[in-house]
């Protein structure tokens, strides 16, 4: 369900096959790429047709469905030894997002139960209940993130977390949306998130189709724009949350907590509670994925860079703890998180 200022959908599983908005392209061309096995769909995550954590987890389960598909109509009762190439193939698309590997631990527990017989049904109803979950667990954050909010001018965020980047709704960008629907802020500053520029081309198409009003910063400019006032709080996502309460996130977000803690603004953190690593001790063991130096020394296919400039790309930063102030998730909200506050919000 959809409303007013959530009309955003990037997943669909229609006529047996996945179907992604591609995000390359946007905002110029929307066009859906149709999946067909799971090959195809761990290329789609590692190409970041899709991205984002908790859209990365949803897209992995429906590609295990059309992965089970494939195995049984190969091996019939075989299928099981059949399928793990496949769900080897989807763990290595992306290290970093940890959502995506709790969907498969969450799929092969479901495969576990299962005899023999065709596990198509079975494993497409686990996939959908995940992709309703997360829309759901969205909606719950953005009341309890937009809760927290002062009523003030405006908020700025990094990055894509809209539903672009989740089932739905989105998580950083879901709080958005509810303190906008609340009236708790007017307007939103988006950082332009370079390489990819997931906040120019992505979080201000989906607020401009939501009616919400944003302003795009330069990925340099979030200080000043602090330092000039207006700005109550910086709401982020985060592709993995450590026991202690670092996150890994787009890179540029340590750089946006840094400013913020520097001028008084607030900076919160909202992820589902998937998202969350307490196999991790700290942000020191998060594995921080590095891609190709083209991403930063060209532009639209054209190098803009001077001939013989090498480049540095880590996709994500580690924030610490202590730059922390609220991590909000479906289970509830930690402020100025440590490792037992985030066990004792895990029930752990």
């Amino acid at each position: 369900m959809t409303n007013r200022f959530d009309t955003v959908r990037a997943i669909e599983w229609r006529d047996d096959r996945l179907y992604l908005l591609d995000q390359r392209i946007l905002p110029a061309s929307e066009e859906w790429v149709e999946l067909n096995d799971a090959r195809a769909t761990a290329d789609a995550i590692r190409d970041m047709v899709v991205r984002g954590a908790p859209a990365i987890g949803v897209t992995a389960a429906f590609g295990i469905v059309m992965a089970a598909r494939e195995a049984f109509a190969k091996a019939g009762a075989g299928w099981k030894s059949v399928i793990e190439d496949d769900l080897q193939t989807l763990a290595r698309s992306r290290p970093t997002a940890v959502n995506l590997f709790w969907a498969i631990d969450r799929m092969r527990g479901v495969m576990a139960g299962m005899d023999g017989g065709d596990p198509e049904a079975r494993l497409l109803a686990e996939a959908q209940v995940i992709h309703d979950e997360d829309i759901a667990a969205n909606r719950t954050m953005g009341e309890l993130g937009a809760a927290l909010i002062d009523p003030s001018e405006a908020v700025i965020t990094h990055c894509n977390t809209g539903s672009l980047a989740t089932g739905g709704y989105g998580t950083a960008l879901g709080v958005i949306r509810s303190a906008y629907a609340a009236g708790r802020i007017r307007k939103v500053f988006a950082d332009e998130t370079r390489p990819w520029l997931q906040g120019a081309r992505l979080t201000a198409w989906e607020l401009v189709k939501d009616g919400i009003p944003v302003d795009l910063l330069a990925d340099g400019a979030g200080a000043w724009r602090m330092k000039n006032g207006g700005v109550s709080w910086v709401i982020v996502g985060s592709d993995r949350i450590a026991a202690n309460g670092d996150v890994a996130n787009k890179i540029g977000t340590y750089h946006a907590a840094v400013a913020a803690r520097y001028h008084g603004v607030k900076f919160m953190v909202v992820a589902p509670s998937s998202t969350v690593d307490m196999a991790t001790a700290t942000g020191a063991d998060i594995p921080i994925e590095t891609r190709a130096a083209d991403e930063l020394l060209s532009l639209g296919g054209k190098r803009i860079a001077a001939e013989g400039a090498g480049a540095w790309n880590p996709v994500f930063d580690v924030t610490p703890a202590e730059l922390v102030d609220a991590i909000v998730t479906e289970r509830g909200v930690v402020l100025n998180p440590t490792t037992a506050k985030m066990r004792a919000m895990m029930g752990l």
